[in-house]
């Protein structure tokens, strides 16, 4: 008997270009894998639009407009989590006979005033409020600090509505330390990404590499440290973006050392993996899983990282710790005059094993269906 599943996607998962929607497309990659029909909920918003490729990965995909109209700002629901409430939406999925996974809290307004038929699950992206506040902390922006400020505390309060699902799926082992304290029928589900095999580039590299989404605050305050650490230093510096940043543009402009490139698609990040030595993976809000250091650790080589990037990840020891820019500065002499080996390399696979996205569909499976 055919198993189908119904998924509710905060964003359009395609292109995976960043870390909800690359853990939700290769989930979807490896659940259709496992032979569920898959109907696919998604929303449409800044310019995102259809994609040929997810109709071929799943049975149906629903498209819906996100809402994101000024008065839910003042709203108790989170702006999030209210801009996706959707009429159609509700109705579809009343339609189907078929388990509901929700992913991540801003999809999850319908669990407030309704008990399903079917069966309900939530893909946990973070620890919403926790992300949210860090978001308030970095950002600079005080009309935006202050909505990031009241999105945390909305959000804390919205959670409550996941013990009504009859499981929670987690993304890390932090948050599974935190769900599973707060919510019963929590499942620790490592992070989706694209399968494949760790890239062992012997070829030295000439110069650092940091890459994120400069939109987010978080990253900016990330690369803006960066630019403090290595701006009077004899070493290259690349801050690679999908986004410009005038603020971290102007910056730049100052140094001959440091340089923003700009990657439109996952090939021209790749291109920059394979040239750059050292990775440097910043970030100062410890929450859920860098999709980005998964990525790095399949495709990069050295990684230099602090301790709210990698702390309960599992993957500490894969990489090279360094909090302060002293410590940042004797790691990249370090690392340097090393080459990346084929231990390393084997060192990676063996840990990464137990992120299969085969294993934690098949688990997903097992849970949803048993």
């Amino acid at each position: 008997m055919t198993k189908t599943l119904q998924i509710v996607s905060f964003d359009i998962p395609y292109p995976p270009k960043y870390g909800g929607v690359i853990d939700i497309y290769y989930k979807i990659e490896a659940l259709k894998k496992q032979g569920i029909k898959i109907y696919l909920h998604t929303f449409l918003y800044d310019n995102n639009t259809q994609q040929q490729k997810l109709e071929a990965l799943c049975d149906k995909v629903f498209y819906y407009n996100r809402s994101k109209n000024l008065k839910f700002f003042f709203s108790l629901i989170p702006f999030i989590i209210l801009s996706r409430k959707n009429k159609q939406l509700y109705e579809n999925i009343n339609s189907i006979d078929a388990p509901i996974l929700f992913e991540g809290l801003h999809t999850c307004y319908f669990l407030k005033k309704d008990n399903f038929k079917v069966k309900t699950f939530a893909r946990t992206h973070n620890i919403e409020h926790k992300y949210y506040y860090g978001l308030a902390k970095s950002e600079k922006n005080i009309i935006k600090k202050y909505f990031f400020f009241l999105e945390s505390k909305k959000l804390k309060r919205f959670e409550r509505n996941l013990s009504k699902v009859n499981g929670i799926f987690t993304i890390s082992p932090f948050e599974q330390n935190y769900f599973s304290k707060h919510y019963k029928n929590s499942y620790y589900i490592p992070a989706f990404h694209e399968s494949i095999k760790i890239k062992n580039n012997r070829e030295q590299g000439d110069f650092i590499l940091y890459h994120g989404d400069l939109r987010i605050s978080d990253n900016i305050k990330a690369a803006l440290f960066l630019i403090n650490v290595y701006k009077n230093t004899s070493y290259k510096l690349v801050i690679s973006s999908n986004a410009k940043v005038k603020r971290i543009s102007d910056e730049i402009r100052k140094y001959d050392n440091i340089f923003l490139e700009e990657i439109p698609n996952k090939e021209d990040l790749d291109i920059l993996f394979d040239k750059a030595h050292i990775n440097t993976l910043i970030s100062f809000q410890k929450t859920g899983i860098k999709l980005k250091l998964l990525n790095t650790l399949y495709k990069g080589k050295h990684i230099i990282a602090n301790s709210e990037m990698i702390e309960d990840t599992g993957l500490e020891d894969l990489c090279n710790l360094a909090n302060s820019k002293n410590e940042i500065l004797k790691k990249t002499a370090e690392l340097f005059n090393e080459r990346f080996s084929d231990l390393e390399v084997q060192k990676r696979s063996k840990k990464l094993e137990s992120f299969n996205p085969i294993k934690s569909a098949e688990k997903i499976v097992d849970v949803i269906f048993k």
